[in-house]
Parts: structure tokens; sequence; C-alpha cells
């Protein structure tokens, strides 16, 4: 654990986040453990399997939870029981904190905090399910439909009218992509620092010399867009590596042709071999930060992506940059745009430099996060206590 910087020291900080399970192993929860190793914070959130986990780096540890944590198969996950999300996160009781970290995906910026309190969220987008993936999570649900859909869209109506409210409980964001802050604005209309999220780089070994296959690591879901990677690579040919597990798994492998290897989930010292020795990290999902792209160039391993939100920010076109680039980016989420890509990237392949893809990953490292969130969070402090003792100070 880092030192306190000094104006933290003696002070007494939570940090609430939405959910703790086995399952739950995304960059959201990176943040979650880089912020624990940087402070000494009680932990909270709606519910916790993580601490009764052997394998967790939580396993032990005290963590406060809500009434969701008793609810049938929560540890599943809490996303079927929505509207009562915030409910329950508002049951938390942070009274006797001085600071108030969240590490927001959904609901934890809702905790109820006083004004003697500083409350700085951590903000990987806005709630989604009320947001973005409201038209989409409609259509794709049996929920969107008929007198429950019309029930629904009115929930989620509610969910976004809360959303908003809450967000006034929050002093200061932090927005982990500049396409997460454009996002922040549109729906609260608060402005909000970009603090990218860490990267382990140091797991991912470099490797200048790479084997004759793509690979595409991730969570098997619609908006990943793994379906479409395969239909793309079934016409291109060109041999595909998929790992991860999800609920598409099995239409995948249906879906998949003889030159495309479906290999499920597997360790991390296997995905790390394959993202080392990989031609190409193949990624089309539209995400807010994305760290898996960053993680391939760790390797030294260039990327073909999707050109829309944070891959943006993460990768470099080697057309555009063509001394520092570091993979090939398409502008629409069809297999033709995939396919230009993978022939576009097979073009530019010789004029990739491994070691300026690794040069770049270094810079979203766990000690960049950890120097920048902490500056902040000193700095914001510092501010709130001067407009403590100037009541009349206006809040930027």
């Amino acid at each position: 654990m880092l030192d306190n910087p000094a104006a933290l020291a003696n002070l007494k900080v939570a940090l609430i986040h939405e959910w703790l399970t086995p399952k739950a192993t995304g960059g959201s929860e990176l943040v979650v453990q880089e912020i624990l190793r940087s402070l000494d914070a009680d932990l909270y959130a709606l519910i916790d399997f993580e601490s009764t986990n052997p394998d967790s780096y939580l396993f032990g540890r005290s963590i406060g939870t809500t009434f969701l944590q008793n609810f049938p198969l929560a540890r599943n996950g809490v996303q079927k029981y929505l509207p009562l999300l915030p409910l329950a996160i508002e049951q938390l009781d942070v009274r006797q904190y001085d600071i108030i970290l969240s590490s927001s995906h959904a609901v934890a910026k809702g905790v109820l905090t006083g004004a003697h309190q500083m409350h700085v969220c951590y903000c990987h987008a806005p709630m989604r399910y009320a947001w973005d993936l409201t038209i989409d999570y409609l259509h794709s649900s049996q929920l969107g439909r008929g007198i429950p859909g019309a029930l629904t869209r009115y929930l989620l109506h509610r969910l976004r009218q809360w959303d908003v409210v809450s967000a006034n409980r929050v002093d200061h964001f932090i927005a982990n992509s500049r396409t997460t802050a454009r996002r922040i604005w549109r729906c609260y209309r608060r402005s909000a620092e970009v603090i990218y999220p860490p990267v382990n780089t140091d797991r991912f070994q470099f490797q200048s010399q790479k084997q004759d296959f793509y690979l595409t690591v991730s969570r098997l879901v619609s908006y990943k867009k793994i379906s479409l990677i395969v239909k793309a690579f079934n016409q291109l040919g060109r041999s595909l590596v998929v790992i991860g597990d999800g609920t598409e798994l099995e239409s995948l492998r249906q879906l998949a042709k003889p030159n495309v290897k479906i290999l499920g989930w597997q360790p991390n010292e296997v995905v790390d071999r394959y993202m080392a020795e990989a031609t190409a990290f193949v990624y089309a999902a539209h995400e807010d930060f994305g760290i898996a792209p960053v993680e391939a160039q760790a390797c030294g391993t260039p990327v073909i992506a999707l050109g829309l939100g944070g891959t943006l920010e993460t990768v470099r076109d080697i057309r555009h940059h063509p001394e520092k680039g570091t993979g090939v980016l398409f502008p629409t989420q069809t297999e033709a745009d995939l396919m230009a890509a993978v022939q576009t990237f097979e073009e530019y392949r010789d004029r990739f430099n491994p070691e300026v893809m690794r040069t770049h990953a270094l810079s979203f490292s766990t000690e960049r996060f950890q120097q920048q969130y902490l500056s902040f969070i000193e700095h914001c402090y510092q501010d709130f206590q001067t407009q403590s003792e100037h009541p009349a100070t206006k809040r930027s």
C-alpha cells in the first residue's frame, strides 16, 4: 500500500462498489483493487461473495453489504433486481466517514452522504441499463413486449430520473475515458476529470516474434460482438482463436468454421501466452475504455479494433501514426468493415514496431493510475476544506 498523501492522513475513508462476486472481474474491479492498494479504506457493496472466496484478494476482509445479500441467486448478480438497486444503495450507513469514494457503473454513486463528507465518484459509465442500452435491452428481452414491456419502460424511466438526482450527491466525478466524460456531461450535465483505469501491464510479457493466428479474448455476450468477429473470419479463412465464457459460447461453437477455434474459459497463463503470440488482437465492442486492447499492446501485439469509444484513446491507427502506430481501426460494427481492416492490417503488418506498442501500453500502468488518482483526491479534499471554512465559495 502506498503512503497516504499528507492531506488524507488520519481521515476515515469508505469505498463503495456495486457488487463483488467471482464472476465480476472486469475493469471496474481492477479499479477497486488499485484504490484499496493506495488508500486505507473500508469497503462496501450491494452484495459480497469475494470475502469468502479463498482465491480472491478480498478473502477474509470485512465488507459492508445491503439486504440484497440474502436474496435468492444474488451470487449470480443483482441485475435481476434492478428496480431495487437504488433503494439498496441508499441503505448503506457511511455517516462515520470523512471521504466517500465510489466506483460506479450503476448505482454506487447514489450512496447517501452528509454535508461534512466529500464524495468523489470514479465513473466507469452512467448506468447503461437506463441510458445507452435501454433500446437493446427492450428489444432483446421478453420484458420489452406487451404489458410487461410498458411496465419495464416506466421502471427504466424512473431509474433514469433517480440516476440524475443521485448525481447531485457527488462532489467530483472522475471518468475512465474522454468518451465516458462526454456521457457524464450528457446525462448529468457535470464535468469530469479523465483518469484512465489501471492496466496490469506487468502481467503480460513482451514478445516480438508472433505466430500465425488472430485472437480475441472477451466475455461471450451479445454487445461484445464476438459473433461478428467469428462470421468475418469464417469468410476470411484466417486462423482465429476465441477465449472466454458467456451465454453465447455454444452458439459460437456452432457458428465457427474449422479455421476458428472456440476455447471457452482459460486460466490466465494460457490467455497470457496466446496474447503474446498472436499476430493481432481483434476487438469489435463499443466500450467506454476497454482494457483488453491495452493488454495486447503490452505484449507487443497490434490491435484491430472498432474505432469508437475508448479504443480511439488507446489504439493508434498506423495509417495516421506511421512511426507510432499500434493497430488498425474500423468504423462500424459490420463484417465488411472488419474484413477490410484485417486486410489493411496485413498490408501494414511489417511496419508495426512491437516495442512502440509496449511503451504505449505502459502509459496506462497501475502506477500511473495510483499517482493520478491519489493526487486528484488530495486536491479535491484541500478544496473541500477551503469551501467548508468559507461556505460562500462556489463549487466548480
